[in-house]
C-alpha cells in the first residue's frame, strides 16, 4: 500500500511539473507567438474549462465501473497528444482543438487520481496522503512554471515548442508509473456492490448524491472556497494589484512566488497542527483567514503615497492565502473521500471536480467585469463577505458528519508508547471497520 500511494504521487508531482512549463503561457503563446491574437487565445483558454464541465459529469461512472486505473491512462493519452498538438499549433482550428484534448485529459485525470490515492490510504492516513498530493503539485508547478520561463523566447516559437513536448513527455512519464501500480483489490463484498452499482443508472448515482446532504453542503461550500480564492487569481486580484494598489507586473510574479512558497514551506508544519483538529472548524478558520487577506488586499489600495506599505500588504494577501490553501489540503479532498459510499468514490470526485470546475469558470468572469467597470470596493467587500460565508457553511457542514468523518484521528486508539505499533498495524482494519459502521445507517438514509 505504501508502495503504491509513493508512485501515484511520483507521477502526479511529475504531471504537475510538466503542467507548469506551459500553464502560464499558454495566452502568450496563441496570441503573440502563433499570431492568433487575443481573441483566439482567450478562446483557447475557455474551451479548456468548458471541456473539463463536459466531461466530468461521466468521468465519475467510469471510473466506479471501470476502476481509476484506465481513466488515468486515457487521459495521460488525451494530455500528451494536446500538448503536442499545442506544440506545433499554427492555425485557430487546430490550438482550439488541442486545447480540448488537453482540457479532457487534465479533467479527468483529477478524479482518477484522487480515487487511487483514496484506495491506497485509509480514513486515518488521508489527510496526510492528500496534503503530500498539494504539496508536490505545488511545487512541481513552481519548478515547472520557474524552468519554463527561462527557456522561453517570444521571438523563437522552437522554445514554445519544446515546453509542449516536456510536458507531452511528462504525461507519457505518469502513465508509465501508474502502469506500476497494483491498487488494492476490493473484498468479496465490495466487488458484489461494484457490480450491482454497474448495473444502475448513472442517474441513480446522482440521485444518491443529490440525497446526501452533507456532500451536498460540501459541494456549495467547495464552490464558494473555490470561487473567493482560485477564481480570482488570474482576474480579479491581479486587476487590482496593477491598477489600484499599481505594483508593477515583477512585484505581481513576487507576490505569486510568495503564495507558492508559503505552501511548499508551510504544507507540512501546518499539517501537524490541524490533522487532529476537527476538519468542519478547520475549513471556517480558513474563510476568516481569508476574510482578513481581502481586507489587506483592500487596505493596500487605500494607503497612498506609501508603495512599499501597500506592496507589503498585497503579498500578505497573497502569502495568507497559501496559509489558507495549505489548512484545505488535509481537510476537503479527504472529506468527499470519507463521506463517499464505497461504490460511489469516482462519483463524488468528479462530482465535486465539477463544482471546483465551475467556480474556476465564474471565478474569473465576475472578477474581470467587475474590474472591468472600475467596481474595486464592491469586489473586495464581495470577497470579504464571500471569506465569511466560507467559515458559516463549514461550521453548519461540522454539525451533519460523524464523528469519524470530522475528527478520523479522534477514531484512534492509542494505546501508549509501548503499543503504538500495534496501533499503526490495526489502524487499517480499525478504519474499514468504522467506515462499515457508519456507512450502514446512512446508506439507508440515502435511499430510504
Amino acid at each position: 500500500m505504501g508502495a503504491a500511494l509513493r508512485r501515484i504521487q511520483f507521477g502526479n508531482a511529475l504531471a504537475a511539473f510538466g503542467n507548469g512549463f506551459t500553464a502560464p503561457f499558454l495566452f502568450v503563446y496563441a496570441s503573440r507567438v502563433r499570431g492568433l491574437g487575443d481573441g483566439t487565445a482567450g478562446a483557447v483558454l475557455a474551451v479548456f474549462a468548458v471541456v473539463a464541465l463536459v466531461v466530468l459529469p461521466f468521468t465519475g461512472r467510469v471510473i466506479d465501473r471501470r476502476g481509476p486505473m484506465p481513466v488515468a491512462f486515457v487521459g495521460s493519452a488525451f494530455g500528451m497528444v494536446g500538448a503536442l498538438g499545442f506544440g506545433i499549433s499554427e492555425s485557430a482550428a487546430s490550438a482550439l482543438a488541442s486545447s480540448a484534448l488537453m482540457g479532457a485529459g487534465v479533467a479527468v485525470l483529477q478524479p482518477a487520481l484522487a480515487t487511487m490515492i483514496v484506495s491506497c490510504s485509509t480514513t486515518v492516513t488521508r489527510s496526510r496522503a492528500f496534503a503530500t498530493q498539494f504539496f508536490l503539485n505545488n511545487l512541481g508547478l513552481g519548478v515547472g512554471g520557474l524552468l519554463g520561463g527561462l527557456m522561453v523566447d517570444e521571438h523563437r516559437p522552437a522554445t514554445f515548442t519544446l515546453l509542449f513536448v516536456i510536458e507531452a513527455a511528462m504525461f507519457v512519464v505518469l502513465a508509465t508509473v501508474l502502469a506500476t501500480v497494483r491498487l488494492p483489490l476490493p473484498r468479496t463484498g465490495e466487488m458484489d456492490a461494484h457490480a450491482a452499482a454497474a448495473r444502475e443508472s448513472a442517474g441513480g448515482n446522482w440521485s444518491v448524491l443529490l440525497r446526501d446532504r452533507p456532500m451536498v453542503l460540501l459541494c456549495v461550500l467547495g464552490f464558494v472556497l473555490f470561487f473567493a480564492c482560485y477564481g480570482q487569481f488570474e482576474s480579479g486580484l491581479s486587476a487590482y494589484a496593477v491598477e489600484v494598489t499599481r505594483i508593477s507586473t515583477a512585484t505581481l510574479g513576487i507576490a505569486l512566488a510568495a503564495n507558492t512558497a508559503m505552501i511548499v514551506l508551510a504544507q507540512f508544519v501546518v499539517l501537524r497542527l490541524v490533522e487532529r483538529r476537527r476538519r468542519s472548524r478547520v475549513i471556517a478558520l480558513v474563510g476568516v483567514i481569508w476574510a482578513v487577506a481581502w481586507v489587506a488586499a483592500g487596505a493596500s489600495g487605500l494607503v497612498h503615497g506609501t508603495q512599499a506599505a501597500a506592496t507589503a500588504l498585497l503579498i500578505t494577501t497573497y502569502a495568507l492565502f497559501g496559509v489558507g490553501e495549505t489548512m484545505l489540503s488535509p481537510t476537503v479532498a479527504p472529506l468527499v473521500a470519507d463521506l463517499a459510499p464505497r461504490r460511489l468514490v469516482g462519483q463524488y470526485n468528479s462530482a465535486f471536480a465539477l463544482v471546483k470546475q465551475l467556480a474556476l469558470a465564474v471565478g474569473p468572469a465576475v472578477g474581470g467585469l467587475l474590474a472591468a467597470v472600475g467596481a474595486y470596493g464592491v469586489y473586495i467587500v464581495m470577497l470579504v463577505g464571500c471569506s465569511l460565508m466560507v467559515s458559516l457553511l463549514a461550521l453548519w457542514l461540522g454539525r451533519r458528519l460523524t464523528v469519524a468523518q470530522d475528527r478520523p484521528y479522534r477514531s484512534l486508539v492509542v494505546a501508549g508508547s509501548s503499543g503504538q505499533q500495534h496501533t499503526a498495524e490495526t489502524g487499517k482494519d480499525m478504519s474499514a471497520g468504522l467506515i462499515a459502521e457508519e456507512r450502514a445507517p446512512r446508506a439507508t438514509v440515502r435511499v430510504g
